[in-house]
């Protein structure tokens, strides 16, 4: 079988996801040094819960009228500029480990500001895409991004176990230097890519007529939600992992410390132990990434949204019921390949159906749903497995995904059966 890559053709496509995959490395990185660094400072889950908070509370706050903005502005200076933000606030956070003064507070505040940079950042870059590769190759584009994530999600946390048992004091500061030097070769490669039409802001194309305001043209993109059934309904079932599922992975410092212990644990082990839960995680991620990247042509999208959706409903069950290591990890595997396989094809749907007009506008209210009321989940999980345990949090978030899906899909068919 010969195996098309389309997106592969576009010289600024090839440069943008090389930097990507370099720059998501790091930030996997941090990711999983970040979280076992807090657990290992407080020894509470409430504070893996709160970091989540900080981290998607910006997306509650800004992404909505985001999406209005950046369709206003150049999308690749856009992000040029939310990087530089993003890699201030990864030195920043290594220079406060390195000198050994790093807090849970500094962490915290340092989440939020992560979280900030990202709200408006990833809507740009996401809008940006059509411009770099065209819709044509819109869908192997999607693809190969989830790939290049997800192979980050696979060596980010490979990475940084090594660094964490090499510099056994201070191995998560130069995690963070890491990722906040990847940030600059993406800065770098943005630079040299011209993307077809990011110095024309959306207001100013030939042939469109704006809206007379940002919340005219707020109002506009939401209008259109309501009515596309399709559309409000990717919209919907995407909220669900960022209230009940996500909250559940920040919680992986605890089950590799305390859920999953063994006796004679040393903190160099239950390093590894964490790595090991977020590289599984990252396997599944990445088979899901490659299957969909190899399946860009597969007509019936709304069906492997679906099996996602209850493939990783299923893994949050499985997350709370095991007690051995060994099982957990082809759970977690599940887990990463049922979130990529329905949030991966989500995506998809959204690019394909929406007009380039209202892109990013739409895409900004799909963001918000996935990660925006996360906070909310955050605080209900972490405060669930502070009082109750990890698995027990594990276990309502399946079952309250399990029902939320089955609902819907009982009520209509209409995601389910979208072909594309």
């Amino acid at each position: 079988m010969k195996i098309r890559l389309p997106a592969f053709a576009s010289r600024d496509f090839q440069i943008f996801w090389t930097t990507q995959l370099i720059s998501l490395i790091g930030t996997w990185m941090q990711t999983t040094v970040q979280s076992y660094l807090a657990y290992r400072i407080t020894g509470q889950p409430i504070y893996l819960g709160l970091i989540g908070v900080a981290n998607t509370l910006p997306t509650l706050l800004f992404t909505l009228p985001g999406g209005v903005w950046v369709e206003r502005l150049d999308k690749r200076k856009t992000v040029i500029a939310f990087q530089a933000v993003m890699m201030a606030q990864a030195f920043a956070l290594a220079l406060l480990t390195l000198a050994g003064v790093v807090t849970i507070w500094h962490i915290v505040a340092l989440a939020f500001v992560l979280g900030a940079a990202n709200s408006i950042e990833i809507t740009a870059r996401q809008a940006m895409m059509i411009e770099i590769v065209g819709k044509q190759g819109l869908p192997n584009a999607i693809g190969l991004n989830s790939t290049a994530f997800n192979v980050a999600r696979v060596i980010g946390p490979a990475l940084s176990a090594p660094l964490l048992l090499i510099f056994a004091d201070n191995g998560e500061g130069w995690a963070f230097f890491l990722n906040g030097v990847s940030y600059l070769v993406v800065i770098l490669g943005l630079l040299a890519i011209h993307p077809r039409a990011a110095s024309m802001p959306e207001g100013r194309r030939p042939g469109h007529a704006a809206p007379a305001s940002a919340f005219a043209q707020f109002r506009e993109g939401q209008r259109y939600i309501r009515q596309n059934v399709l559309i409000g309904l990717v919209i919907v079932m995407a909220a669900v992992p960022g209230l009940f599922a996500f909250p559940v992975v920040q919680q992986v410092p605890a089950f590799a410390r305390d859920v999953l212990a063994q006796p004679g644990d040393t903190d160099a082990v239950v390093a590894a132990r964490n790595s090991a839960l977020v590289t599984a995680q990252g396997i599944g991620a990445l088979s899901a990434a490659v299957m969909l990247t190899l399946l860009s042509t597969f007509r019936r999208k709304g069906w492997l949204m679906t099996v996602g959706q209850f493939a990783f409903s299923a893994a949050l069950l499985g997350i709370g019921l095991s007690r051995h290591f060994t099982l957990t990890l082809p759970i977690l595997t599940l887990f990463g390949w049922g979130t990529v396989t329905s949030l991966a094809t989500s995506n998809t749907i959204i690019q394909l159906v929406v007009p380039d007009e209202l892109r990013g506008r739409v895409i900004s209210t799909y963001l918000w749903a996935l990660q925006g009321i996360a906070p909310f989940g955050s605080l209900l999980i972490g405060g669930m497995a502070q009082m109750w345990g990890a698995p027990l949090a594990a276990l309502f978030s399946g079952l309250a995904c399990l029902a939320i899906y089955a609902a819907i899909n009982l009520k209509t068919p209409t995601a389910r059966r979208f072909e594309g």
